[in-house]
C-alpha cells in the first residue's frame, strides 16, 4: 500500500507533513503563511505603523523561520496597502559573509573563533544591518536585477525626486561605505546611484583646473612682458608646484578618511581605492562634519542611522524592521551556545532596541534563554529586556499543534474535501490520548516528522489488495515511541530524529 492511496482515500491531494523547512515548505508558503499562527503572533507581529522590537526564544523546530517568512510577507501586503507608510524590511539572517570577513582582520591566536567573537561589539552589528538596508535601497533605486532582496524589484517606484541636495550627499555616502551588491562593479554602481539623484558637483574640480590656469598666466605674462628669461629662474615652477598642492592635500584628506573607514568597518571588505575617489567627488565643505563609521564607537552609526532614516522617510518607507534569525547556523558558530551568546549579545542594547522607527524582531534559539538567566544586574539594566515584548517559549500546546495539523490537511485537501486528522486515524485512539500525544511532541518539525513515520509505517503494513484506511493504535502508539526515543537521543546530542 502507498501513501498516496490513503490519502487519496481521505480526499487529500499531496502530503501535507512532508516538508520540515518553513523556506522549502510550499504547504506552508501557499496556505498556511497567512491563515495559520503562532499563539503569541500580535506580540511578536506588533503594529506596522510603530515597529517595536520583540526578542523570541524557541527550540529547534517550533517554527522561528515560519515566523520570520511570515512577518515579511504581512509585511509586504502591509506596504503594499500603504504606499506612503510602509517598511523597509531587514532580514539579518545570514551572518557567515560578515563572520568570515571580521575574522580576516585579526592573525595568529586570535583567529579563534572564540576570541574572534569577544571582539564583536554592537557597531559591528550596526555595521552589518545598515549595509544590508542601505545595498536594498541602492538595489531598488537602480532596479537591479540580480539583487538578492526580493524588494528590490517592488513595482511601485521609489520618488528620488523629493530627496533634497543634503539627503542625495547622504545617501551616496552611505552607498560609499556600505553598499555591498555583487550585482556589478562598485564604481559603477555608485555612478549610476549618483545619475539617479542628480547630484552634480562640478565645482570641486577647481583644484585640477588651478595647475592649469597658473601655466596659463605664466605664459602670458611672459609673452605680454617679453621676459622669457623667467624660465631659467626657479620661482615659475615653484609657483606651478604649489598649483598642485590643494589637490595634493585633497587626495590625502580622502586616503586617510578611506583607510578610516575600511579599517573600523570591520564586518565590510571595502576598497581602499574605490572610497578614495567617492571622497574626491565631494567638497570639504560638503564633508566637514559628516559622521562617516571611521572609529569603533556607536556614535557615528546611529547618526548614519537616522541620516538613514530621514531618506527612507522622504522616500515614504518610516519604518525599519530588522529580522534577525538563525544564529546557530553560521559554520564558524556551529551550534555552540556559548558562541551564539558571544555574537547576539552585544546586540542586546536597549539604546538600539528602542531606537525611534525600528523595530528588531530577534529569534533566538531556546539555550540562550538559559544565560539570559544567569546574567547579572548590569546586562538587564543595559539590554532591558522587559520592556522588548520577549517571549520566553515558543511553546505549542496540543490543541495548537492538532490545529495546525488540521490546518495543513484542509490546505491540502482535493476540490470538495474537509479531511481532518481525526480520518486518518482508528476510533480506538481518543481524542485525549491524541491531545496527549502532540503535547510530548512540542513542536510542529517534530510534529510533522512523527505523522509522517506513522503514514509510512501504516502503509508498510498493508498491501494494495487489502488496503486499510486508518492508522491503529498499534502502530500510532509503537511509532510514536520509537519517535520520542530518537528525540531524547537527539536532543541529548547523540542522534538524529
Amino acid at each position: 500500500m502507498k501513501i498516496q492511496q490513503l490519502l487519496e482515500h481521505h480526499g487529500i491531494a499531496a502530503n501535507p507533513f512532508s516538508d520540515e523547512d518553513a523556506q522549502t515548505d510550499l504547504v506552508f508558503k501557499g496556505f498556511c503563511i497567512k491563515h495559520t499562527y503562532h499563539p503569541a503572533w500580535d506580540k511578536i507581529y506588533g503594529n506596522p505603523q510603530e515597529p517595536a522590537t520583540a526578542i523570541i526564544f524557541g527550540e529547534k523546530g517550533s517554527g522561528k523561520t515560519a515566523l520570520r517568512l511570515q512577518i515579511v510577507r504581512h509585511l509586504d501586503e502591509y506596504n503594499a496597502d500603504h504606499p506612503n507608510a510602509r517598511s523597509l524590511v531587514i532580514e539579518y539572517a545570514d551572518f557567515n559573509p560578515f563572520l568570515d570577513q571580521f575574522r580576516e582582520r585579526f592573525s595568529g591566536r586570535r583567529r579563534k573563533i572564540d576570541r574572534v567573537l569577544g571582539q564583536w561589539k554592537i557597531w559591528d552589528h550596526m555595521d552589518a544591518m545598515l549595509s544590508l538596508g542601505v545595498t536594498q535601497l541602492v538595489d531598488r533605486i537602480l532596479e537591479a536585477r540580480q539583487a538578492s532582496h526580493p524588494a528590490a524589484c517592488d513595482a511601485q517606484p521609489l520618488p528620488i525626486e523629493s530627496l533634497s541636495h543634503a539627503q542625495a550627499r547622504d545617501l551616496l555616502l552611505l552607498a560609499a561605505c556600505y553598499d555591498r551588491s555583487t550585482a556589478g562593479e562598485s564604481d559603477d554602481r555608485w555612478k549610476r546611484l549618483r545619475k539617479k539623484l542628480r547630484f552634480s558637483n562640478w565645482k570641486i574640480r577647481w583644484d585640477l583646473v588651478l595647475p592649469v590656469v597658473v601655466v596659463a598666466g605664466l605664459a602670458g605674462a611672459m609673452g605680454w612682458l617679453g621676459r622669457w628669461e623667467w624660465l631659467k629662474t626657479a620661482w615659475p615652477y615653484l609657483a606651478l608646484a604649489a598649483s598642485f598642492l590643494p589637490r595634493i592635500w585633497r587626495c590625502l584628506k580622502a586616503w586617510h578618511r578611506s583607510w578610516g573607514v575600511n579599517r573600523h568597518t570591520r564586518v565590510l571588505h571595502k576598497n581602499y581605492r574605490h572610497l578614495k575617489r567617492i571622497f574626491m567627488r565631494f567638497s570639504e565643505r560638503q564633508l566637514a562634519g559628516q559622521p562617516l563609521p571611521r572609529a569603533q564607537r556607536t556614535d557615528d552609526r546611529y547618526e548614519l542611522l537616522g541620516k538613514l532614516q530621514s531618506i527612507l522617510q522622504t522616500l515614504g518607507l518610516p519604518g525599519i524592521v530588522v529580522l534577525v534569525d538563525r544564529v546557530d547556523e553560521p559554520y564558524l558558530i556551529n551550534g555552540s551556545a556559548e558562541l551564539m551568546r558571544a555574537l547576539v549579545w552585544p546586540l542586546l542594547d536597549n539604546k538600539l532596541l528602542k531606537h525611534p522607527g525600528v523595530g528588531l524582531k530577534a529569534l533566538l534559539p531556546a539555550e540562550l534563554l538559559d544565560f539570559v538567566d544567569r546574567e547579572k544586574a548590569d546586562f538587564h539594566q543595559r539590554a532591558r529586556l522587559d520592556k522588548q515584548n520577549m517571549v520566553r517559549s515558543l511553546q505549542w500546546t496540543g490543541e495548537s499543534l492538532l490545529d495546525l495539523a488540521n490546518s495543513r490537511l484542509a490546505a491540502c485537501a482535493a476540490e470538495g474535501s474537509k479531511p481532518t486528522l481525526r480520518d486518518l486515524l482508528d476510533e480506538s485512539i481518543s481524542d485525549a490520548r491524541l491531545l496527549d500525544a502532540m503535547r510530548s511532541l512540542r513542536v510542529p518539525r517534530h510534529l510533522f516528522k512523527f505523522l509522517y513515520q506513522a503514514m509510512v509505517a501504516h502503509t508498510n503494513a498493508h498491501t494494495d489488495a487489502a488496503p486499510s484506511w486508518q492508522i491503529s493504535s498499534a502502530v500510532f502508539e509503537s511509532t510514536l515511541a520509537l519517535y520520542q526515543r530518537d528525540q531524547s537521543a537527539f536532543e541529548r546530542g547523540m542522534g538524529t530524529v
